[in-house]
């Protein structure tokens, strides 16, 4: 397999008991993707169970709690491989009061499946999960209607399904949903396109996946290179390097590019693109490398190398959408942290705006804000942030808090 080989992140999302989990057994057992001694261990708990044939939801559901009550609750992460694409699935949980746990995974995430059981249709929480997907930004949503066997295969049924989600996603500015009939249990149109779904014409779960396109989930037009460490190895063969290493978060760079550093304004040329392998002539993101220039600047953890005709916002206010991880509520009057990129500085928040139920998307005034819950804020910093609005750029416009007391993440954020 090719070291080129793309990466895509994808997770899974439904309601309780539409079938996510036995959805990444099935894809992982029909690609082949699992050992022989996992095999074995579920079909033995599958034994125990009664079962007359192995539950491959064991495969992703880890956690003993999850075992006994039969549902998912944290996140599952499970790699595999098919010569065309590399593949992180992310288990999320389909219960509201494990909202964080989905936003989470979310956040990194090129593709959703959204599953719906075909006898049961559209539900609250599967609005909930769109709704959450463009919340985070994710590119391409799959829209599974699972369970087909349940229904005689009814095209009439899935047709139905599908018009009602199309319309729901359209008035969140969802376009690029794409829906697929099919059966986990059976397997009819995850690997295999089966015998029961012959009036389906479209590509297999596992074709969608192998074949869409990510290359431009990447912002390519503005450059950001956030720095993460001043490099001075203090060695006779380099002691007079100093170079700036981080990872590009969007665009690319070219040696003899001017750039200027965020937020003092000063400008240089860059020298050298320097990397683990040799020097590069241009370097693209994601890529992680290090940047040599022709000036001496003072430049350290934090600021941010762009170009002058993609500029970002440089600021000390900013609104943003808001997701409470921690299980102790927004307090307006404590400090917190941000950590942005890789610049971290003291917050406050100056206003709670709404709360968004995302059940009916309702806006509610003047909340107090828990853990799950979704809340538009507006947000003061120490020292100013270079940031991008998150449709824009998704490494750029996206934050987390910290509670200075404990130093435990307690929100994670998107600036609008």
């Amino acid at each position: 397999m090719s070291n080129a080989t793309q990466l895509l992140r994808f997770i899974t999302a439904g309601s309780v008991d539409d079938g996510k989990s036995t959805l990444i057994g099935r894809l992982l057992h029909d690609s082949k993707s699992i050992f022989e001694d996992q095999l074995s261990a579920i079909s033995r708990t599958s034994e125990k169970r009664g079962m007359t044939a192995v539950d491959l939801s064991l495969l992703t559901d880890g956690l003993q709690a999850e075992r006994e009550q039969g549902i998912t609750i944290d996140v599952a992460y499970r790699y595999f491989a098919t010569p065309k694409r590399k593949f992180i699935i992310g288990d999320t949980p389909g219960h509201e009061q494990y909202t964080r746990n989905m936003v989470t995974a979310a956040s990194t995430a090129n593709l959703v499946v959204i599953l719906i059981d075909a006898r049961k249709g559209v539900l609250v929480q599967t609005r909930r999960h769109t709704y959450l997907a463009s919340l985070v930004g994710i590119p391409h949503i799959v829209l599974a209607v699972n369970k087909m066997d349940m229904v005689d295969y009814s095209e009439a049924r899935f047709n139905e399904i599908c018009t009602e989600y199309l319309a729901f996603a359209a008035q969140l500015g969802l376009h690029n949903v794409t829906c697929v009939p099919l059966s986990a249990l059976v397997g009819d149109m995850l690997v295999d396109r089966g015998d029961n779904l012959n009036w389906y014409q479209g590509a297999t779960l596992m074709e969608l996946l192998e074949n869409v396109e990510i290359d431009h989930d990447v912002n390519t037009t503005d450059f950001r290179y956030p720095v993460q460490w001043v490099c001075r190895p203090q060695t006779e063969k380099y002691h007079d390097f100093r170079g700036f290493m981080g990872r590009i978060e969007a665009g690319e760079v070219s040696v003899g590019d001017e750039i200027t550093v965020l937020p003092s304004g000063r400008t240089s040329k860059v020298k050298e693109i320097v990397t683990y392998d040799g020097n590069l002539q241009t370097a693209y993101a994601p890529q992680s490398i290090a940047i040599t220039l022709t000036d001496e600047i003072d430049i350290s953890r934090g600021d941010m190398f762009v170009k002058a005709d993609y500029l970002p916002t440089v600021a000390k206010e900013f609104e943003a959408m808001l997701c409470w991880l921690s299980e102790t509520p927004l307090d307006k009057n404590r400090k917190y942290l941000v950590k942005h990129t890789t610049r971290t500085a003291k917050c406050l928040f100056s206003s709670i705006d709404y709360r968004v139920d995302v059940n009916t998307l309702e806006q509610h005034a003047n909340p107090t804000v828990n853990m799950n819950d979704i809340a538009h804020v507006t947000m003061k910093v120490q020292q100013p942030l270079v940031f991008d609005h998150y449709q824009r750029n998704r490494a750029t416009g996206s934050f987390i808090v910290i509670d200075e007391a404990t130093n435990n993440t307690v929100a994670a954020g998107m600036i609008v």
